[in-house]
């Protein structure tokens, strides 16, 4: 029992509990077919919340990733329209260029001149969907602009996975082994929970700063592309407020909005409660209008939960290492 009292198994229960109660309303859901649709679709919000996390437990926040998403895929599927003989690689590697450049303003903003996260990405997540229109010039760019093999990778299967499935693992295991042993991933954690403790030690945060908000732009940028892809249309309100949502699997995942705390697990869990939702009220003959005000109330309770367990001393501590500030 003392392993249910943590929280990402409780968060796995309610999510097998969910599906089970969806599955027996309609016991198609519960199909393996059905199931890999499920962690197809949530595969892109799994990477985007790994990456939110980050910068969450620097105390930090990242609005503009839809709008660099938006950005790096439009830019990425007018290069192929135009270009239909080119190789995916350069569709793939602008949209990742495009992403890292997205993000490294942001961390240059938000490390090395200091300026609040929230305004730095509120003012980005606007021109960076601005630069969409101007860009496109507010054209669409559908499937049949578009080569077959840029709109086949995201859905391709190996090994009976999906590439979306495949790609949102890979990114589980580099993002958990970057925050549970590397010292840059653990600075992160000294960052949120004690800046100024984390200063005196040595920890360059302008760096860490730096590094984290570019990353996240690059995962946007990756997912730029294998959005547009996935469903074979680019235009201006592509991704339109998935920001929220992917905040919102970080929060139901534990993730403190205070700093200090989130694990990877618990994100995935999050991102994985969300997917579920977004893909049982249909089943179930629901309106999808339900699923803001459900998702709103399981961030209310899931933060409840997290203030909760903060008065408690849940806190995550890591060691620092010695290093030399910047």
């Amino acid at each position: 029992m003392r392993f249910l009292s943590s929280r990402e198994p409780q968060l796995a229960l309610v999510i097998v509990v969910l599906a089970l109660l969806v599955g027996w309303r309609s016991p198609v859901f519960l199909s393996p077919s059905s199931l890999a649709n499920v962690l197809t679709d949530t595969s892109l919000l799994i990477m985007l919340a790994l990456a939110q996390m980050l910068i969450i437990v620097t105390r930090g926040i990242d609005l503009s990733v839809a709008s660099s998403l938006a950005l790096s895929g439009m830019l990425s599927a007018m290069l192929v329209a135009a270009h239909p003989e080119l190789p995916l690689v350069f569709a793939v590697l602008v949209a990742a260029l495009t992403g890292l450049a997205c993000g490294a303003l942001n961390g240059v903003l938000v490390g090395m001149f200091g300026l609040p996260p929230i305004v730095v990405t509120l003012g980005t997540m606007s021109i960076y969907r601005g630069l969409v229109f101007v860009v496109s010039g507010g054209a669409w760019i559908s499937a049949h602009q578009l080569p077959a093999d840029f709109l086949a990778f995201p859905l391709e299967q190996l090994l009976g996975l999906t590439h979306l499935m495949w790609l949102a693992t890979i990114a589980i295991a580099a993002f958990w082994f970057f925050s549970r042993h590397l010292c840059a991933g653990r600075d992160l954690y000294a960052i949120g929970s004690q800046p100024t403790s984390a200063r005196y030690v040595g920890v360059p945060i302008r760096r860490r700063l730096v590094l984290v908000y570019t990353l996240s732009g690059l995962v946007s940028g990756i997912a730029g592309y294998l959005w547009v892809a996935r469903y074979a249309v680019a235009y201006t309100e592509v991704a339109y407020g998935f920001e929220f949502t992917v905040i919102a699997a970080c929060v139901i995942g534990g993730v403190s909005i205070g700093g200090g705390v989130g694990s990877v697990w618990g994100t995935v869990l999050g991102a994985l409660f969300l997917g579920l939702i977004g893909n049982a009220l249909p089943v179930m003959q629901i309106s999808p209008f339900w699923q803001s005000a459900l998702t709103g109330a399981v961030i209310l309770a899931a933060v409840a939960i997290n203030a909760r367990g903060k008065r408690h001393g849940a806190r995550q501590i890591l060691p620092l290492h010695k290093g030399v500030a910047t």
